[in-house]
């Protein structure tokens, strides 16, 4: 018995093939509908050269092609590599020799982008399959164009020639999920998980409720099958693993999923009441804010949702209270994971909850704090340590040994997956995130994590988004400044900045310098880009510093 991701999605097919599995706009794919284009994907893969471990790429934003690659991907027992949609040339060289894809799958609107690559660094990419025209909004003309040795296959008519047979090589317990990171401070690194591995932490392998091993691979399906049918919309981009999950969670039971390429926040909203949306996924404040305020300015049915989820990126505590007073019968839900851990623990915030302050998680019992020797911290000690999952972990880092070595660490005969976060343990068990280390700035031989004087910010009126980075300082190594997006043009003064942080904050945590700009690039996943914030403080001086 092999828990595979086409194997679930297939259970699922062979229950409700009926039901709808995916919407987008005015199109729709039953399951029966998706299952069949997929299996010709499938199909045109393998006759394009495509074997059992070989990787393919896959460069497309929220679509139901897109859905159907990754599916046709795991049914031809190939791994998949999530391509960011924003990268330029040199970015997507390192995606294209790193992964070793044999064929690429993306959108028209990339085809000049794609080729100007391939005519520039050497791959092992002998296929492109097309979805759309080149000129579909995108960067060429009406027709792809072509790169010599790399075949060029139009997506509809690929499908139309293949097979749709379900009729596969065996999968087994060792097929491949990798996950290319989204390499805010440094190159992307391919994440490789076994697949029931990474189920097992993201993709419902866990029962919530019992935190149970789910033992029957037909569980899920069967669960959906005899239920009501629940409508899930993930946001952010399928370069982001959450959303891909989110999508496969759905798959899995029966649900139907919304799709939609593009972000923008008083749509979404109307997404959500033309399609009867029952959970919202986002990416902390850089959804989750445009959405609160396109809500509180408008007027829209929402009475079939009943959760908005976070992942990958925290709520600030004031964002998260603004939900809570919007939809007092909805679960507002953060949880924590990373590419390294999958999901490692949730806070969820209703009607009447305080949740003021750091953020903290209710873990579950594979996350852990651990000091550098591998001991764990003491609860309520207040004593840093690092955060750790053990149980489902992944293989390795793709190509990077060494990286894989630091990472992925055995103490006491118990494997861990460190992905760099620090935090502390209560108490009470719950996990205060303090955030990653490799971001981290030293002042004075203190130790400042931005996410959490990124939060403190967040409660001034005129602050709409912000990151937190360390500047050059003669006398304590590092300061900390502020890369603010205000709100309406307004330029809060930095003695203000600074008490909004005082206010949760010890003295040296509290920003030096403030730049202002008119938008805070941010990873289509809605990550900050740090690297980015940097070279903002290193262009120009700054705006006010003390």
């Amino acid at each position: 018995m092999a828990f595979t991701i086409a194997d679930l999605f297939e259970h699922a097919v062979d229950l409700v093939p009926e039901r709808v599995a995916l919407e987008s706009g005015g199109r729709s794919r039953t399951y029966a509908e998706l299952e069949e284009r997929a299996n010709r994907l499938a199909h045109a893969l393998i006759d394009a050269g495509v074997e059992p471990g070989d990787s393919v790429g896959l460069y497309s934003r929220n679509t139901i092609e897109a859905v159907e690659s990754m599916l046709a991907i795991f049914k031809a027992r190939a791994v998949m590599a999530n391509v960011n949609y924003r990268y330029v040339e040199a970015e997507l060289s390192h995606i294209f020799t790193d992964s070793g894809m044999k064929v690429l799958i993306h959108e028209g609107r990339y085809d000049d982008r794609v080729c100007n690559t391939l005519q520039n660094w050497d791959t092992a990419i002998t296929h492109r399959i097309v979805v759309g025209d080149a000129g579909d909004g995108g960067d060429g003309g009406d027709a792809p164009a072509q790169v010599d040795g790399v075949a060029v296959l139009d997506y509809e008519a690929a499908l139309q020639q293949a097979s749709p047979e379900r009729d596969f090589s065996l999968r087994t317990d060792d097929d491949l999920y990798m996950l290319y990171t989204g390499g805010t401070t440094g190159k992307p690194k391919g994440v490789v998980w076994r697949q029931e591995d990474v189920w097992r932490v993201l993709g419902g392998g866990i029962d919530w409720y019992s935190g149970e091993p789910v033992s029957d691979e037909w569980q899920l399906a069967k669960l959906g099958a005899e239920g009501g049918q629940l409508v899930r919309f993930p946001i952010p981009p399928f370069i982001h693993g959450g959303s891909q999950w989110a999508i496969f969670q759905s798959l899995f039971a029966g649900g139907k999923a919304v799709v939609y390429p593009d972000f923008d926040a008083q749509e979404a909203w109307r997404i959500v009441e033309r399609h009867g949306v029952n959970v919202v996924f986002i990416t902390g404040d850089a959804m989750g804010r445009p959405m609160i305020e396109a809500y509180e300015n408008g007027e829209f049915d929402t009475s079939t949702l009943v959760s908005v989820a976070s992942s990958a990126a925290l709520f600030s505590p004031t964002i998260k209270d603004r939900y809570v007073a919007a939809f007092p019968n909805t679960v507002v839900v953060d949880a924590i994971g990373s590419s390294e851990t999958g999901f490692g623990g949730m806070s969820v915030a209703v009607k009447g909850e305080s949740h003021v302050g750091a953020p903290q998680v209710k873990a579950d019992p594979e996350t852990h704090v651990l000091r550098e020797d591998g001991t764990p911290v003491t609860a309520g000690s207040g004593e840093v340590g690092v955060l750790a999952r053990s149980g489902h972990v992944p293989l390795r880092y793709h190509n990077d040994p060494e990286k894989s070595a630091k990472t992925f660490v055995t103490y006491g005969g118990v494997r861990y997956s460190l992905p760099g976060d620090f935090a502390t343990l209560e108490a009470d068990g719950t996990i205060t995130m303090l955030g990653r280390g490799s971001v981290s700035i030293n002042t004075g031989g203190e130790k400042v994590f931005p996410e959490e004087v990124e939060a403190a910010l967040k409660a001034h009126p005129d602050v709409f988004d912000v990151s937190v980075v360390g500047i050059p300082d003669e006398r304590f190594g590092q300061r900390v400044a502020a890369v603010v997006q205000a709100r309406d043009g307004a330029r809060p003064p930095l003695a203000e900045l600074g008490a909004a942080a005082r206010a949760e904050l010890a003295g040296y945590k509290v920003p030096r310098a403030v730049w202002f700009v008119d938008e805070l690039k941010r990873s289509p996943a809605g990550k900050p880009d740090y690297r980015w914030a940097v070279s903002v403080t290193e262009a120009a001086p700054a705006d006010e510093t003390e």
